[in-house]
């Protein structure tokens, strides 16, 4: 398998994973009524899963295989 073809990979698997952590049964765990450092905890959560497929994203692509 070609580098390219286990990026492409890696990278679907990364956007199916997105998919998960930004649809509704996923969502609905984190919607409470609670603060985390003054942020809704919804909101806290899809920053840093947002944040955290960036980061994924970024080192999928930079790293060497």
């Amino acid at each position: 398998m070609g580098e390219f073809e286990a990026k492409g990979q890696r990278l679907i698997a990364l956007c199916l994973l997105g998919f998960v952590l930004f649809n509704y049964p996923f969502l609905a765990l984190f919607n409470l009524p609670a603060t985390v450092l003054g942020i809704p905890v919804l909101y806290a959560w899809i920053f840093c899963a947002w944040a955290a497929l960036i980061a994924a994203m970024a080192w999928i692509i930079e790293k060497r295989d």
